[in-house]
């Protein structure tokens, strides 16, 4: 069994944080979401990993996974020169996955359960294909599947204007080889990509057997900023302990579950956990409210900041309220007048916002 990780794409419903970073690189809780996908694969047993990266932003990734050694992978990068679909990642991994199974995990998604025990049924059921599902108040939104009563799928459609179940597909899925197969006897959709919901519909047409998964847990999808922070607020809940490893003066109060990484301060404020303080990061004079995650480096002083994403380097100072926000990396969101704002921003790298 191998991984194929996608980890390619514009990332535009992002931006503008994507114009200078992966969306997949995006941290939740403190880490990059790649690193979470990487646990999971790394937890499944499997050693061999193909990521596919595209021209914009494949260094950056390259330089965040390295060789797979922290995760005790072998990962090999895999260049995506357009983003023309999951069916085409696929037939551009085709070297590399030769005849083995594999998991294909969107490199923005997470799973509550990771894939170590649908692995273990797909390997039992010997499908050609394994796919995941979950139940969604907005179906016409997403792939939905209809299923038979045995489990199987007996068909797809994407985004339909009459959903026939509201089981949307979840951004993993489980391979034979034979979808190799499948992905040659299919044509670019409207939007002139290769889907993968036309793949596995196409493994349907075959007779070949296809399975399906209804989660339990939770599936995130962070493609955008609310998702992206619901992410965040579900992550830092169910991982977060407290775990004080920095500094904390005698005039601070923290309650709760919070992380502070060794080398951040927290100075004459209060933290209401969950949250997570990243290493080098200095709180002053401030209020941190739950589900807030706090970037290695970041100054926040003279503050109130609450469910919001702070990423590395950035510079919050003198703002009566932040909440529900994302702020870039290396940004400054400063008081410059006597005037109170609650604010909710989203903010790329390197941005200056004065209120």
């Amino acid at each position: 069994m191998k991984a194929l990780i996608l980890s390619g794409g514009k990332g535009t419903r992002l931006r503008p944080l994507t114009h200078t970073m992966a969306k997949q690189l995006v941290p939740v809780a403190g880490k990059p979401i790649l690193g979470y996908v990487l646990d999971h694969i790394a937890q499944a047993g499997i050693k061999s990993v193909g990521v596919i990266i595209s021209p914009e932003t494949g260094q950056e990734v390259k330089d965040y996974l390295g060789t797979g050694k922290s995760w005790n992978l072998r990962i090999k990068y895999i260049l995506q020169e357009e983003p023309l679909g999951l069916a085409h990642a696929v037939k551009t991994a085709r070297d590399f996955l030769g005849n083995s199974d594999f998991v294909m995990y969107l490199g923005d998604n997470l799973l509550s359960q990771g894939v170590k025990d649908a692995i273990r049924n797909f390997k039992k059921a010997r499908p050609d294909a394994l796919i995941f599902l979950k139940e969604v108040d907005n179906p016409r939104q997403f792939g939905v599947a209809a299923l038979n009563k045995d489990g199987s799928i007996r068909r797809l459609v994407e985004k339909p204007k009459r959903p026939p179940s509201n089981l949307a597909l979840v951004g993993v899925y489980i391979f034979s080889s034979r979808i190799h197969e499948a992905i040659d006897r299919i044509k670019p959709s409207k939007r002139g990509e290769l889907e993968i919901t036309d793949a596995i519909q196409e493994l349907i047409n075959m007779g070949r057997p296809v399975l399906s998964k209804v989660l339990d847990g939770w599936w995130l999808d962070t493609g955008k900023k609310d998702d992206l922070l619901q992410a965040n607020t579900i992550v830092l809940d169910e991982y977060i302990n407290r775990n004080i490893k920095g500094r904390v003066d005698d005039n601070s109060k923290i309650t709760g579950r919070v992380e502070v990484d060794r080398g951040a301060r927290v100075v004459n404020s209060v933290i209401r956990g969950p949250v997570k303080i990243c290493e080098g990061a200095e709180v002053v004079n401030s209020f941190i409210g739950p589900f807030t995650s706090i970037g290695e480096g970041v100054r926040i002083i003279d503050s109130v900041v609450e469910h919001s994403v702070i990423l590395n380097g950035s510079l919050i100072s003198g703002i009566e309220r932040l909440e529900d926000s994302l702020i870039g990396r290396d940004s400054r969101v400063i008081k410059n007048s006597a005037q109170h704002k609650a604010l909710r921003l989203m903010i790329g790298d390197d941005t200056v916002v004065e209120v």
